[in-house]
């Protein structure tokens, strides 16, 4: 195996403590490896170190050769903070029992992104250039080995990553796996041992004649797939792993779980998991479970008031979501919803039926913002705003609309709004309206708010790229003064709060290690709330007035995020489309 180098790694954020620019912590030292193995162990970090070494690393041997415990020594010391980066592992699943998917979820959950499927997760790492190290002990006791060498593969063929794999020798997983460009290690061999160190080992780590007592493993709890309370009081990943062996729809419940799967494997009360479960049943599924569901839900930190999931046909699920807007003004009551394609369409926010859609598409879409007066501006992929007329607004009439000939307020909005995102040098990438201003996010984390007839205002708020931006009006005075509040999500990982009157708040409102995918704000009767949608899936619900926080994880990654007039939250993904009640 290859000589190693000084490494480069993420910067602090989603993979905890990888910088390249890092020191180990001096008293955290690698601990000698059991058993003699010295070379082996030296060999592996060599190989992590190397940048002409490949992606991946198979580790093999008979069965009682100290494969698992070789990557135990490994995993233990490259998974403590502080790690440097050459030697970081930023994630480890255990195969035994696991499939391609859980696998899948696993690894998504500890690099920070909502993988729902190994095509998920691979894409996910190729659209993120910083190294990853990923280990994977005991292929051969996986559910499905096959699928999880594809997935091996697949992973490994990306430039920026490392796979280390644990197989059994003689199996076809192993041939399968080093049939293509990989360092291979068999432990059987004599060159991975000193003799003299494993009888140092064996000397004063002595084992009885009876060797290591083995342990009754635990009895596993019995559920039905066809109950929905059963399956959300069991242990998840069991009832995931009978889910993919089912040839059975089980009433929908089959489908549903494996659609909500990397949430519904999270540690969480089984009311929290069933309201997950509730919100990815289609309406194609047997109505009783429906029920039996609301019922389970009762405890949960959530109520969900509709939703529409992939495949739903009464009323039809309007597609992946990627920018969602409640309508004001001649939309009041309405949503405006823009899919994966561009398409915008306008939903009844009562029921979650289409009451039209806006002519012209605009692929790559980003934002959406209202403006109040039935127009919609859409911001797509290339900074580019496309507005367009959703509904009409009251007009003047008779001799008042003969005096006023000119441009409304609104229009004359738009177009200083036109103008000035023309002028930028840095791409638009987030977008909302804010009564009478707009206010835009660019690439190079700087926020801006533009009025007409008024100088416009700018503050750098991130980072990166500006990911979302959301404004409410505060009340700030008995008589109904109110000022501007924006909150603004960035690739940094952090909110930010500013009002464009004064300079915006010195620390973050929250800040985690992955990106910010969207945040919506309100007031509403209950004071001020913010919504965060982070890119590993989680969604916050935050009431500023009192702190209290609420949590959903949808299964996957939220790329939009509303309020009703009503204050409930409106959460769009690729696969549903939801509106949550916070108990």
């Amino acid at each position: 195996m290859p000589r190693s180098r000084p490494g480069s790694d993420s910067p602090p954020g989603r993979r905890g403590n990888a910088g390249g620019a890092m020191t180990a912590d001096p008293a955290a030292r690698w601990s000698r490896p059991a058993s003699g193995r010295e070379p082996a162990a030296a060999a592996l970090l060599a190989w992590l170190g190397d940048p002409g070494a490949p992606g991946l690393a198979v580790v093999t041997g008979a069965e009682g050769s100290g494969k698992s415990r070789l990557l135990a020594w490994l995993i233990g010391h490259g998974t403590r903070p502080g790690t440097i980066g050459e030697r970081r592992i930023h994630g480890f699943v255990p195969l035994p029992g696991q499939t391609a998917t859980t696998a899948a979820w696993m690894l998504g959950d500890q690099l920070s992104n909502a993988a729902r499927s190994p095509g998920d997760l691979v894409a996910a790492l190729a659209a993120d250039p910083r190294r990853t190290v990923i280990a994977l002990p005991e292929l051969h006791g996986a559910e499905q080995p096959g699928p999880v060498v594809e997935l091996v593969l697949r992973l490994a063929a990306l430039d920026h990553v490392r796979v280390l794999v644990e197989v059994r020798s003689g199996t076809r997983w192993e041939r399968a796996l080093t049939a293509g460009p990989c360092a291979r290690m068999d432990l059987d061999e004599p060159q991975w041992t000193d003799e003299a160190r494993r009888a140092s080992w064996d000397a004063s780590h002595p084992v009885g004649p009876a060797g290591r007592a083995e342990q009754d493993p635990e009895p596993e709890v019995p559920f039905d797939l066809d109950d929905p309370v059963s399956v959300c009081a069991a242990d998840p990943w069991s009832v995931t792993t009978a889910y993919e062996r089912s040839q059975e729809n089980h009433g929908g419940l089959r489908a549903a779980w494996l659609r909500a799967g990397a949430s519904l494997t999270r540690e969480k009360p089984a009311a929290e998991r069933a309201l997950v479960l509730r919100a990815a049943l289609g309406d194609a599924g047997d109505p009783r479970l429906a029920a039996a569901l609301d019922s389970a839900v009762r405890d949960a930190s959530w109520a969900v008031v509709w939703h529409r999931v992939r495949g739903d046909v009464t009323p039809p699920w309007p597609g992946p979501v990627r920018s969602l807007v409640a309508g004001t003004g001649p939309l009041a009551g309405q949503l405006v919803v823009a899919d994966h394609q561009g398409t915008v369409r306008v939903l009844d926010a009562e029921s979650a039926r289409s009451t039209g859609r806006l002519p012209h598409s605009a692929p790559g879409v980003r934002a959406t913002a209202d403006h109040g007066d039935g127009t919609v501006t859409v911001l797509d992929e290339h900074g580019l705003l496309h507005t367009q007329r959703a509904a009409e607004s009251a007009r003047p009439k008779g001799l008042a609309a003969l005096l006023d000939d000119g441009p409304s307020a609104q229009e004359r909005l738009l177009a200083a709004v036109r103008e000035y995102a023309q002028r930028q040098r840095e791409t638009v990438t987030a977008l909302t309206g804010a009564g009478d201003r707009v206010v835009l996010g660019d690439a190079a984390g700087t926020v801006h708010v533009v009025s007409a007839g008024a100088e416009p205002r700018a503050a750098a708020l991130h980072r990166g790229r500006v990911t979302g931006v959301a404004g409410t009006d505060l009340p700030v005075s008995a008589a109904g003064d109110t000022v501007l509040l924006l909150y603004t999500g960035g690739a940094d990982g952090t909110v930010r709060a500013w009002a464009p009157h004064t300079d915006a708040m010195p620390e973050p409102v929250a800040a985690r290690n992955c990106a910010v995918d969207a945040v919506a704000v309100a007031t509403v009767d209950a004071g001020l709330v913010l919504a965060i949608a982070w890119a590993d899936g989680l969604v916050e619900h935050r009431a500023l007035d009192d702190d209290r926080l609420r949590t959903f994880h949808p299964g996957s990654r939220a790329h939009a995020l509303a309020f009703t007039a009503e204050g409930d939250l409106l959460v769009g993904t690729d696969e549903a489309l939801l509106r949550m009640r916070a108990r």
